[in-house]
């Protein structure tokens, strides 16, 4: 796979609600393919979902077991092929060390935000960095309102924001990441 050293991954905790807490998100089924399938049109190493709850890793451990063995791994081929990218986590910690098992780097973090960060890099820029297939990345999804502050600060780069003409920019982490992967993998690009 052209770009199997990077991952993606959706970041369920630590998460903000609009006062700014600490909260842990809910996991939503559509994220499951929605992400999946970018994520397997770029050829990425995998998409990891990060989620310490234990009743919502059942559904998201359901939800692979059926479309990478259950029915529907026969019913739509193409949606278990993208399904088998999907790793589920509790923790960034977790995350970040199955990482170094399966490639024996540690992954160079980059965090998205709808805010800039003294770290924050445009696509352009980081297409170039990722064009080292000896390092290994990851990028980071918030849920929510977005990731905490104190997170974002701590990861190697942050991809500049995803602005439209106006002043509404609250996408949902399914559109964000499917516009994200376009503008670093795309084959058009100038």
């Amino acid at each position: 796979m052209t770009n199997s050293h990077v991952y993606i991954s959706v970041v369920h905790y630590p998460a903000v609600n609009r006062d700014g807490r600490w909260i842990v998100t809910s996991f939503t089924t559509l994220d499951f393919h929605d992400i999946a399938r970018p994520a397997r049109t770029y050829e990425l190493g995998g998409y990891y979902i990060v989620q310490p709850l234990e009743a919502q890793q059942f559904i998201i451990s359901e939800q692979i077991k059926y479309w990478t063995e259950g029915f529907g791994s026969g019913f739509n081929p193409r949606r278990s092929d993208a399904g088998r990218l999907v790793r589920l986590v509790s923790s960034i910690t977790e995350m970040i060390e199955k990482i170094k098992e399966e490639t024996g780097k540690e992954p160079i973090l980059i965090s998205t935000s709808a805010k800039k960060y003294p770290q924050t890099v445009s696509y352009k820029e980081m297409r170039k960095i990722m064009e080292d297939k000896d390092k290994v990345f990851l990028i980071l999804m918030g849920t929510g309102w977005g990731m905490p502050e104190e997170l974002v600060k701590s990861c190697d780069y942050v991809l500049e924001p995803i602005l439209g003409p106006g002043k509404y920019n609250h996408l949902s982490v399914r559109n964000a990441s499917a516009i994200i992967l376009d503008r670093l993998f795309a084959i058009n690009r100038e």
